[in-house]
C-alpha cells in the first residue's frame, strides 16, 4: 500500500502547523494511501471550492485496519489505568495546543462559523481530559457472597477493538467522545469518519501519534461508508460499534452487527420539542430558543424543531422570535457570521420542501423563507407560525435554519404533541412553576431534558436518547459500559 500521505489540500487560509493536514488514512501508526490509489474529494460547502482529496480505502485495505487493531489490543489492555490516562492526558494537551487550526479545518470543510469550530474543539477535548481521568476508575466491585467460604468480585474488562462511525455536523467532537471513552477503557480502535468532513479525524490521528498513542490503538480510514464500515460488521474480532447520524442507517448497521451480537451505541436523529409556558419571561426564551434552532445553523440532533408555544403569550413569542431570527447574520464559517453553509444540496432542498408543505397547509411565513443570496447551500433563517400537527415539519427533523411554531392550551395537551414522535433525544422545557417541571420532566419521554435554559450537554453528563433516537448512552462513566464486559469472579480459597 502506498504510504505517500503528502497533503493535497488547497486551503484558503494557512495553518500554523500545516502537517495537521492529512491526505492518507492512518493504520497501524502509517499513513496509508488506498492500494488502488482512489481519492474522495472534500469541498468547502461555503463556495464549493475543491479543498482536497483524501484516500479512499477498499474493504480489503480497511480489513487492515483491523488487523492492526487487533494486534495491538493486548499491550494496550495490559496497560496500568494510570499508563493509558497519561496517553490520553497528552492527546487532550495537543488538542487544546492546536485549536485555532483545528478550528479552522473544520470551518472549511463543515462550514461552521469559526466561534461555533473553537466551541466544538474546547467540548472534543473535554471527553479525552475526562476520560483521562476516568481510565484511572475500572472499579473492581467486591459483592456480598451468598455461599459459604466464597468471595465474589465483579470486573470490567476491555471488549477488545471498537469501530467508531462519526458524522459530518460534529467531525471532532463526535470522536473523541466516543474514542477517548473506549480508550479509557482498554479498547483499541477503528474509526470511520463522514466523506464530508475527514479532515478533522486525520488531525486527530496526527495529534495521537505526536501524544505517543503505540501504533495500532487509534486507527483512522476514510472513504465510501458502506465500503469501509461494512467489512467491520461482519468481523468477530470488532466486539463494540459506536455510531452517530440518522436512524435509517442506525438500523441498517443494527441489523449488520446481529450476525456477531456486537456490542452497540447509537444516537440517531431527533426532533426535539421546545415548550414554553405563559409565567416564563418571553425575552430570556426567546435568547434561548434561538440557541436550540440555529446553532451549527440547525444541522444538530438537538436542535429545536417544534415550537410549542402557550396561547396568553404566544403572539409575543412569535413577534420577538422573529425579530431575532431576521437580524441573525448569513455567511461563510470564516466570516463568523451566525449562520453558515448547510452541508449539501439534498439539505438546502428538505428545507424548501417543509417550507412548501407547511405553507400550503395553512401556516403563515413570519422570516425568511427560501435560499440566500451569499450561495448555493445557504438558506434564509425561517420562522413559520401557525404550524399544523400534520405538516411534514412536525413529523420529520428538518436539520436546517427553519421554525415552526404552534400554540397550546394546557399541559396535558402539550406533552401529549411533545411525545407524539417515534424520536427521543431532547426536549426544551420552559417554565418557573416548580411543580410542573417536575410533572413534565417525568412525562417527557426524552432521554434529556433542558429546563429553562439550552445548553445541557458535556463530558460528565450521559448523553443519549429513548425511542428511535438511540441506544446507549456516551460522555459520563456510562460511556464507558459498552467498551466493557462484565466478568464475575467466585472464589473458594481452598
Amino acid at each position: 500500500m502506498s504510504k505517500d500521505h503528502s497533503p493535497t489540500a488547497n486551503l484558503p487560509r494557512k495553518l500554523s502547523d500545516p502537517s495537521l493536514l492529512q491526505s492518507q488514512s492512518h493504520i497501524g501508526g502509517e499513513w496509508t494511501g488506498a492500494s488502488g490509489g482512489e481519492t474522495l474529494a472534500v469541498t468547502n460547502p461555503a463556495d464549493g471550492s475543491h479543498l482536497g482529496d483524501v484516500s479512499a480505502l477498499s474493504a480489503e485495505d480497511s480489513t487492515l485496519a483491523v488487523d492492526a487493531a487487533h494486534k495491538a489490543f493486548p499491550n494496550w489492555a495490559g496497560l496500568l489505568p494510570q499508563e493509558r490516562a497519561a496517553f490520553l492526558r497528552k492527546w487532550f494537551e495537543e488538542i487544546s495546543k492546536n485549536r485555532e487550526d483545528l478550528a479552522l479545518i473544520m470551518t472549511l470543510e463543515q462550514g461552521k462559523p469559526l466561534s461555533e469550530a473553537r466551541g466544538e474543539i474546547d467540548y472534543g477535548a473535554s471527553f479525552v481530559e475526562f476520560y483521562a481521568e476516568e481510565a484511572k476508575r475500572p472499579n473492581i466491585e467486591g459483592v456480598t457472597s451468598h455461599l459459604p467460604d466464597a468471595e465474589v468480585e465483579v470486573w470490567r474488562e476491555p471488549v477488545g477493538v471498537a469501530a467508531l462511525i462519526t458524522p459530518w455536523n460534529f467531525p471532532l467532537a463526535m470522536l473523541t467522545r466516543k474514542a477517548a471513552a473506549a480508550l479509557a477503557a482498554g479498547c483499541t480502535v477503528v474509526a470511520h469518519p463522514s466523506g464530508e468532513t475527514p479532515y478533522s479525524a486525520l488531525a486527530l490521528a496526527e495529534l495521537a501519534k505526536r501524544a505517543g498513542f503505540p501504533a495500532g490503538i487509534f486507527n483512522v480510514v476514510t472513504g465510501s461508508a458502506p465500503v469501509v464500515v461494512e467489512p467491520w460488521m461482519s468481523d468477530k474480532r470488532v466486539k463494540a460499534v459506536s455510531f452517530t447520524g440518522s436512524t435509517e442507517i442506525g438500523k441498517l448497521l443494527y441489523r449488520q452487527g446481529a450476525e456477531t451480537v456486537k456490542r452497540l451505541v447509537m444516537e440517531l436523529g431527533g426532533h426535539a420539542p421546545f415548550i414554553m409556558f405563559g409565567d416564563t419571561d418571553i425575552e430570556s426564551a426567546v435568547d434561548e430558543a434561538i440557541k436550540a434552532k440555529f446553532a451549527t445553523s440547525g444541522q444538530d440532533c438537538l436542535g429545536a424543531n417544534r415550537f410549542f408555544i402557550e396561547k396568553p403569550v404566544y403572539d409575543e413569542f412569535c413577534k420577538q422570535f422573529a425579530e431575532r431570527t431576521a437580524a441573525l447574520t448569513v455567511g461563510p464559517g470564516l466570516d463568523d457570521c451566525d449562520i453558515g453553509p448547510l452541508m449539501h444540496e439534498k439539505a438546502v432542498a428538505k428545507q424548501e420542501e417543509h417550507v412548501a408543505d407547511a405553507l400550503a397547509k395553512g401556516a403563515r411565513l413570519l422570516v425568511g423563507g427560501k435560499r440566500h443570496d451569499a450561495g448555493s447551500l445557504f438558506f434564509e433563517p425561517t420562522v413559520l407560525a401557525d404550524v399544523p400537527a400534520d405538516a411534514l415539519i412536525m413529523q420529520e427533523e428538518t436539520f436546517g435554519p427553519v421554525a415552526a411554531i404552534a400554540s397550546f392550551d394546557d399541559e396535558a395537551e402539550v406533552l401529549q404533541r411533545a411525545n407524539d414522535t417515534e424520536y427521543g433525544l431532547v426536549a426544551y422545557l420552559h417554565t418557573q412553576d416548580p411543580r410542573r417541571i417536575y410533572r413534565a420532566s417525568r412525562a417527557l419521554q426524552f432521554g434529556m431534558v433542558a429546563v429553562n435554559r439550552t445548553k445541557v450537554t458535556g463530558a460528565p453528563v450521559p448523553f443519549g436518547g429513548m425511542k428511535q433516537s438511540g441506544l446507549g448512552r456516551e460522555g459520563s462513566r456510562l460511556g464507558m459500559e459498552a467498551f466493557t464486559e462484565i466478568k464475575y469472579v467466585c472464589r473458594d480459597w481452598a
